[in-house]
């Protein structure tokens, strides 16, 4: 199984460092505000992985452990209420996931801990001072690689040697996305590659997005990394396989719906990995003491029935490069 490794900004062994001064009474109840971008079906997997993670360390929902939801159903501007619908319950800790809920609740509070499983640019966003020292009330898991979109036009490339014009799907509401548009740039035109933005702010949009898709004629599709249009996959994915359209995706989920390729991060394991963060800070810790880690490893699932139905090879190469190939 393959897998790319890229530096890590910051080393930090969350499992083994000493632990601060106990916050929460052994045998009490603690409590979390999980704000989530989508539905409790469309995330149970990542719910899964998180309360895994907090079994880990003890905390058991049901027992010792009260999770509140809040569930923003892929409508982004319903992140701010719901963040504040949160610290209004006075939860011991608040969990999310993207700059855009992370950034909801910030601006919610600035006393409630914040660990989030994902954050593009923290430091850009305003979420933190710097990686290393966050210095304030969020930390977590950073997933800046901006070097990654550069590597997801290069992996469309090789599955579609004559791929001329791309079209990027994205949301110019999330503060990553011109990072992730700067990065593109060069990578585009090393590979020889003409990139049209086509932007979407939230569902009300998305119809318009597709149908100017539509009218461009690309010859593939890339998607710029956004939370909210994973919960839109089902749409994205049926519309490009009616126009037969190759895409390169951010998150495996839009692949198991019948998406061509994703590449990135598993977040899964993310999310695993930052309940680390919050039974650190349930224990005592304070986010402005845990530096944010950086994932370490990319995977690259590619879907071999689309491939087929879009009439494409994959290069044995390529193949070989993957850590899950739907057949």
């Amino acid at each position: 199984m393959w897998r790319n490794t890229v530096g890590i900004v910051v080393t930090l062994s969350l499992l083994t460092a000493p632990l601060a001064a106990t916050a929460q009474q052994a045998g009490g109840t603690v409590t979390i505000g999980y704000l989530g971008n989508s539905s409790p079906a469309l995330e149970s997997h990542q719910v899964d992985a998180f309360r895994e993670g907090l079994r880990q360390f003890g905390y058991v929902e049901g027992q010792n452990l009260i999770i509140t939801y809040q569930w923003a159903e892929g409508q982004q501007e319903r992140h701010g209420a719901l963040a504040r619908e949160l610290v209004r319950l006075q939860p011991d800790v608040i969990f999310t996931a993207g700059t855009p809920g992370t950034l909801a609740a910030k601006h919610a509070t600035q006393s409630i801990p914040i660990v989030t499983a994902i954050a593009g640019d923290p430091v850009a966003a305003g979420l933190v001072s710097s990686l290393a020292q966050p210095g304030g009330n969020v930390t977590g898991l950073s997933t800046l690689a901006p070097e990654l979109e550069g590597k997801r036009l290069e992996l469309l490339k090789q599955a579609m040697p004559t791929l001329s014009r791309v079209v990027a799907l994205l949301n110019p509401d999330n503060p990553f996305t011109t990072i992730a548009w700067q990065a593109m740039q060069p990578a585009a035109e090393a590979l020889g590659l003409t990139l049209q933005p086509v932007e979407v702010r939230g569902p009300h949009e998305l119809d318009h997005a597709l149908a100017t898709i539509k009218e461009a004629r690309p010859d593939g599709l890339i998607i710029v990394p956004d939370r909210f249009l994973l919960t839109y996959r089902a749409a994205i994915v049926q519309f490009m396989a009616e126009h037969r359209l190759p895409g390169m995706f951010p998150f495996r989920e839009f692949v198991r719906e019948g998406g061509l390729l994703a590449y990135g991060p598993d977040y899964t394991d993310l999310y695993r990995r930052a309940a680390t963060y919050v039974a650190k800070i349930l224990r005592g810790a304070k986010p402005a003491d845990l530096p944010m880690e950086q994932p370490t490893t990319f995977e690259l699932v590619i879907n071999l029935k689309t491939a087929q139905a879009l009439g494409l090879t994959i290069p044995p190469t390529l193949l070989f490069q993957a850590d899950e190939v739907i057949r």
